[in-house]
């Protein structure tokens, strides 16, 4: 027993999984209150003022997020009190309409996706489709 290495001495192989590269984030993450989205919004571009990109996004009821309500977003310079990083003004508004406008967006891709399908279709000719159905099937023997 007085062999023993001590427990606190001891090392046990660790297995990690394989770290992969990724971009490094500009923007840090922010403390999300309930019920509302946040999105970093264009407030300047090369030093100029884009004052209708915020004008249209306050009409979509967005709201400038406040630096004291947020603490935990160290933003440097002189902001007016707004949390900003290089031109870009951290900005809430309530989830629904969040999810109003991701509504109203999708349904316009798939709309302008099925023309596009329609598009192509109508040039289909049987002899030599340009789409193939392909179907695949998976069985379990036991």
């Amino acid at each position: 027993m007085a062999d023993r290495t001590p427990r606190d001495q001891e090392t046990r192989a660790t297995f990690e999984r394989k770290k992969s590269w990724s971009p490094p984030s500009s923007l840090p993450d922010v403390r999300k209150e309930h019920g509302y989205g946040y999105r970093w919004i264009r407030k300047s571009l090369l030093g100029k003022e884009d004052d209708r990109n915020m004008m249209s996004k306050q009409e979509e009821g967005w709201e400038t997020v406040r630096r004291e309500d947020h603490s935990e977003l160290q933003t440097p310079g002189k902001t007016g009190g707004l949390v900003e990083i290089g031109g870009l003004v951290l900005c809430k508004t309530p989830q629904e309409f969040v999810d109003q406008r991701n509504a109203h967006y999708r349904n316009i891709t798939e709309v302008q996706a099925a023309a596009v399908d329609a598009n192509l279709m109508k040039d289909n000719d049987p002899r030599m489709p340009l789409f193939s159905e392909r179907k695949s099937t998976t069985s379990r023997r036991g």
